[in-house]
C-alpha cells in the first residue's frame, strides 16, 4: 500500500491526475464538512498531511475534489460544474443523495449569480437555460450564499444534453478603455487581485486571456512593475497557456507592484490563421459573425490591419461588393466598426473573407529595409528587440522570412545602443512563431539585434555608349568601330548611398578590370582608340560595405564586337577599286592584242584565197 500510494502521489505531482480508485488514499480534515479542510494522504496505513513538492495549482485542488466526489472549485458539497473548459464553467449538478443535473429551464439569472458566488467565481457570463414555470425550479432572490438555500419546487430528471450549461467569469481586465483592455485580475478565494506571473509572459499568454474573455484578437500584453504595492495572486505563465487563469494560481503575495497589462480587440478578430495577423475575419455583433466574401474592400482591410496592430494588408481574399452587408471605409478610421455599413447577411465559414496583414516588424537604421536593427511594434510604438536566450542563424532566418527579404546572412546582438525601452522576445519561440507572438515584457536596455538578409542589393545594369564614330546594338551585344571612343556605364536602382562598381572583361588584359566609386548610383568607364584587345564580354559588379560585411551584385554580361570606321571603309573601297583596275586593265590590253592578231590572220587568209581564185 505504501509503494502504491507513493506511485500515485508521484503521478499526481507530475500530471495533476489521480487514478479512479485512489479516493481512499485522500481525505480533508479539520474543515466544516468532508469537502473542506487539510489534505491528508494515507501511506503505510497512517494518515499524513500532504506537502507539495512543487507549485500547488488549482488544477491539483480540482483533482483532489474530483476524487473525493466534491465540486472542482472549492469543494462545495452541494453543487458542482462538470465537463467545462475551466474551474468556473460546465454543466450544473447539485447533490440530492446523488449528483443530479439541473435541467434546462430550472435556473434563472439570480440562481446563476448565487451559484457562481458559491463557487468563488465571478458573475455569470453565459447561461444556457432560463426560468421555466414547469418542473423543479430554484427560486433565488440573488442574495443567498448557496444555491441550496434557495427555495425550490418540483422534481424532474433530464438527460445530460438538457442540463443547464453555466459559465461564470473568473477573469477580468480593469482600468482600460473597455472590458477588453486593462490590468489582468482573477477572482480566487472570493477576492479579486492582480495577476503576477511566474515565468515569461508572452503573446501566447495574452492570447489565452483574450480568448477566455471572448475579446477578439490579441493586440499586446506585457508584465509591468509600475503599480502601487498591493496583494496579488501568483500564477504560472506556462500553466496559463493550457488551463484557465484561476486554475493556475499557486500562491498569494502579501504585496507587489507587478501587474500584467493586456489589450484585446473587442470588435474584430482573425481566426484560424497562421499567426496573430492572419485568418478569417469576424466582427462582434452580439456574437462573433463572419465578414462575408465581398463585404470588405482594400480600405476596410487597411483599417482592420491597423486596428489589430499589424502592418498593411498583403493578401485579401474578397473584394468590394454592392450586395449584402458592406463596410464603407475611407481608410482613415481607427476601427472597422467605425466605418458605415449597410445590409446584413449570413455566410458560411467557407465564404468568409480571409485576410493576411504584414507583421509589425522592421529593420531600422540600415541602408535598406533588409538590413538594420530589429524592431517590433509593441503597445503602439516601435521598440528594439532584445532576445531572451541564444540568438542563432535560425532566428535570423525567421526574421528575414517574415520580412520577405531572402535568406539570412548574419545576425548578432550588440550592446552599444542608447538606453531605451526594448521588447524581450524568446529566441526559441521565434523559431516557431512570428516575432510579435514571442514578445513579452518591456524593459530599459542598451542592447539590440542587427540583422542582414541576402536580398540586399539590386542587380546592376550595364550599357555602352559611343562618343565618336557609330555603334550598332545587336541581339547578342554591341558593335563598336575600331579606333572610336566608347563608354561602359554601370548603374543600379537607388537603394544605398555609396558603394563602388568594378568592370570585368574576361578577354581583356587585367589592367582593364578597374574599379570606380558609385556617384549618383552609377560609374562610367571610358575607352579610347578601340582596337581588337577591347572586344569580348563586359560585366559590372556592384560592391557595398554594410555593418562590416562586404556584399556584391553582378550584372548580366554584355558582349562587345568591333567594326571599322568610315574612313577605314572608304580607304578599303578605294584600294579595292584600284586593285580591280590594276587587274582589269592588263586583262583588257591582252584581250585587245589577241583580238587584233586574230583579225590580222583572218585578213591574210582571205587575201590568199582571193589570189588563188584569180590565178589561171
Amino acid at each position: 500500500m505504501a509503494l502504491r500510494g507513493l506511485l500515485l502521489l508521484w503521478s499526481f505531482y507530475n500530471t495533476g491526475v489521480l487514478a479512479e480508485d485512489s479516493s481512499e488514499l485522500f481525505r480533508l480534515v479539520g474543515g466544516a464538512s468532508r469537502c473542506a479542510g487539510i489534505v491528508e494522504v494515507k501511506l503505510g496505513g497512517e494518515w499524513k498531511r500532504m506537502r507539495s513538492v512543487g507549485f500547488w495549482y488549482q488544477e491539483n485542488t480540482a483533482a483532489v475534489c474530483r476524487n473525493l466526489d466534491c465540486v472542482e472549485v472549492n469543494c462545495s458539497e452541494s453543487v458542482r460544474l462538470v465537463s467545462g473548459s475551466g474551474l468556473c464553467s460546465g454543466l450544473v449538478q447539485f447533490w440530492d443523495g446523488s449528483w443530479t443535473g439541473v435541467c434546462d429551464g430550472d435556473l434563472d439569472q439570480q440562481g446563476a449569480e448565487v451559484l457562481c458566488r458559491e463557487l468563488g467565481c465571478g458573475a455569470p457570463s453565459l447561461l444556457q437555460g432560463a426560468l421555466s414555470p414547469l418542473g423543479q425550479t430554484f427560486h433565488c432572490e440573488g442574495h443567498e450564499s448557496a444555491l441550496m438555500d434557495c427555495p425550490r419546487s418540483g422534481s424532474r430528471t433530464c438527460s445530460s444534453g438538457a442540463t443547464v450549461n453555466l459559465t461564470c467569469s473568473e477573469l477580468r481586465l480593469v482600468g482600460g478603455a473597455s472590458r477588453c483592455s486593462g490590468t489582468v485580475e482573477v477572482k480566487f478565494r472570493g477576492e479579486w487581485r492582480r495577476v503576477w506571473p511566474f515565468g515569461l509572459w508572452d503573446q501566447e499568454n495574452t492570447a489565452a486571456v483574450c480568448r477566455d474573455l471572448d475579446c477578439g484578437s490579441t493586440l499586446y500584453g506585457e508584465e509591468r512593475g509600475d503599480f502601487p504595492q498591493s496583494p496579488v495572486w501568483r500564477v504560472s505563465a506556462d500553466c496559463v497557456k493550457k488551463s484557465s487563469m484561476r486554475g493556475c494560481v499557486f500562491d498569494s503575495s502579501p504585496s507587489s507592484p507587478q501587474r500584467v497589462e493586456v489589450v484585446c480587440s473587442d470588435s474584430v478578430r482573425l481566426v484560424s490563421g497562421s499567426g496573430l495577423c492572419s485568418g478569417l475575419v469576424q466582427f462582434w455583433d452580439g456574437s462573433w459573425t463572419g465578414v462575408c466574401d465581398g463585404d470588405l474592400d482594400q480600405q476596410g482591410a487597411e483599417v482592420l490591419c491597423r486596428e489589430l496592430g499589424c502592418g498593411a494588408p498583403s493578401l485579401l481574399q474578397g473584394a468590394l461588393s454592392p450586395l449584402g452587408q458592406t463596410f464603407h471605409c475611407e481608410g482613415h478610421e481607427s476601427a472597422l466598426m467605425d466605418c458605415p455599413r449597410s445590409g446584413s447577411r449570413t455566410c458560411s465559414s467557407g465564404a468568409t473573407v480571409n485576410l493576411t496583414c504584414s507583421e509589425p516588424l522592421r529593420l531600422a537604421g540600415g541602408a535598406s529595409r533588409c538590413a538594420g536593427t530589429v524592431e517590433v511594434k509593441h503597445g503602439g510604438e516601435w521598440r528594439r528587440v532584445y532576445p531572451s536566450g541564444f540568438w542563432d542563424q535560425e532566428d535570423t532566418a525567421a526574421v528575414c522570412r517574415d520580412l520577405n527579404c531572402g535568406s539570412a546572412v548574419y545576425g548578432k546582438e550588440r550592446a552599444n545602443f542608447s538606453q531605451s525601452l526594448v521588447v524581450l522576445v524568446s529566441a526559441n519561440c521565434v523559431k516557431k512563431f512570428s516575432l510579435r507572438e514571442c514578445a513579452s515584457e518591456s524593459s530599459s536596455s542598451s542592447s539590440g539585434l542587427e540583422v542582414v538578409c541576402s536580398d540586399l542589393l539590386n542587380r546592376p545594369i550595364i550599357s555602352v555608349s559611343v562618343s565618336e564614330g557609330a555603334s550598332e546594338v545587336q541581339p547578342q551585344g554591341v558593335r563598336v568601330q575600331l579606333g572610336s571612343k566608347f563608354r561602359v556605364k554601370c548603374s543600379v536602382e537607388p537603394q544605398y548611398p555609396g558603394g563602388s562598381f568594378r568592370l570585368l572583361s574576361p578577354t581583356a588584359p587585367p589592367t582593364q578590370n578597374r574599379t570606380l566609386p558609385a556617384v549618383s548610383h552609377s560609374a562610367h568607364f571610358l575607352f579610347s582608340d578601340t582596337d581588337h584587345a577591347h572586344k569580348g564580354n563586359y560585366t559590372c559588379v556592384y560592391l557595398l560595405q554594410v555593418f562590416d560585411h562586404s556584399f556584391s551584385s553582378q550584372s548580366p554580361s554584355l558582349q562587345l564586337f568591333l567594326g571599322e570606321s568610315d574612313s577605314d571603309l572608304i580607304i578599303r573601297v578605294v584600294v579595292m577599286l584600284l586593285l580591280m583596275l590594276l587587274y582589269i586593265l592588263p586583262m583588257s590590253y591582252c584581250y585587245c592584242k589577241v583580238r587584233a592578231r586574230r583579225g590580222a590572220r583572218v585578213r591574210t587568209s582571205e587575201v590568199l584565197e582571193l589570189d588563188l581564185m584569180r590565178s589561171p
